[in-house]
């Protein structure tokens, strides 16, 4: 799996974002890799899915079919742990 930790210049809080997701994927043992980018790269890029800031999330759902998550506090693991959980079990239900 991949995912995309957006913000809107790509450098700072997406960057805390993937070190968050980075975190909770090693505690979780998912087998994914995880990249920080800008909003414009971000909608080029495909991924698994996108976490990303609400005032974000609407213009990256315009450009993608893949989940957009919106995380409030980047650095919060048990806030990113929940949203990641909830994609996994919506994916994994899809699947049936």
């Amino acid at each position: 799996m991949k995912f995309l930790a957006v913000c809107g210049f790509g450098v700072g809080s997406s960057m805390v974002l993937k070190m968050t997701l980075d975190k909770v994927i090693k505690e979780l043992g998912i087998a994914a890799e995880t990249e920080n980018t800008d909003i414009s790269s971000a909608k080029s890029e495909d991924a698994d899915a996108y976490f990303t800031s609400a005032e974000l999330q609407p213009d990256l759902e315009s450009s993608t079919t893949k989940p957009v998550i919106a995380i409030k506090r980047y650095m919060d693991a048990s806030e990113v742990k929940q949203a990641l959980v909830t994609l996994l079990n919506a994916q994994e239900g899809s699947e049936r």
